[in-house]
């Protein structure tokens, strides 16, 4: 009992700095990842607030995901996409409602902070098998329909992303780059410390 409530105070830890980051990234304006470009050109020219693209997305992916896999859709990742979806509006539409950053140095450190955060908080939350991320189950789903690499996968539909976000309006610029290329390599680097972390406080290393 100990150990899961240990986990779940990770898994929400993760939620909340990678919902964190999100916003940072957006806030910043040099470009946002590929997803969250999407959902941003999504409530700029449907309506809506990015968390509710953020869910909604989701739940169409673990619709397809399941269809796709000929498997029952995995409704609890349901969870993670609302509290990734609540905490960037509270972010965006509350916290920092009024931020206006005109100095581009401040919108780089933010940007940084941005992925250094998003990372971390995916680290965090990877601790947990518990509803996983569907965008993240997206690229498991097309490496076993394909029988392509985990690379490739992810790369693949990334860049699926990017093009009809860079169509639809989305914020593509410098940062998109910059999340792509840096948010993995930082995951690998924050997951191990953190993992160490979370088996101190456990009382036995596993994963719920």
């Amino acid at each position: 009992m100990k150990n899961r409530l240990i986990i779940g105070v990770f898994y929400l830890i993760g939620m909340v700095f990678l919902s964190f980051g999100i916003s940072m990234i957006i806030l910043a304006g040099l470009g946002a990842g590929p997803w969250d470009a999407l959902f941003v050109a999504l409530s700029t020219n449907v309506g809506l607030t990015v968390g509710s693209w953020t869910f909604i997305i989701g739940f169409v992916l673990i619709i397809l995901n399941g269809l796709l896999l000929k498997k029952k859709p995995d409704f609890a990742a349901l969870i993670t996409m609302f509290l990734i979806g609540g905490f960037v509006d509270f972010w965006l539409l509350l916290a920092f409602s009024d931020l206006v950053v005109a100095s581009v140095m401040i919108r780089a450190a933010m940007l940084i902070i941005g992925i250094l955060c998003s990372a971390t908080g995916i680290a965090s939350y990877l601790q947990s098998n518990f509803a996983r991320n569907p965008i993240d189950h997206a690229m498991m789903v097309f490496h076993e329909l394909t029988g392509k690499s985990l690379s490739f996968s992810k790369t693949f539909i990334e860049v699926v992303v990017l093009i009809i976000a860079f169509f639809i309006g989305g914020p593509i610029g410098f940062g998109t780059v910059l999340v792509a290329l840096g948010i993995g390599p930082l995951i690998q680097v924050f997951y191990k410390p953190i993992t160490t972390l979370r088996i101190r406080f456990c009382s036995e290393a596993f994963v719920s």
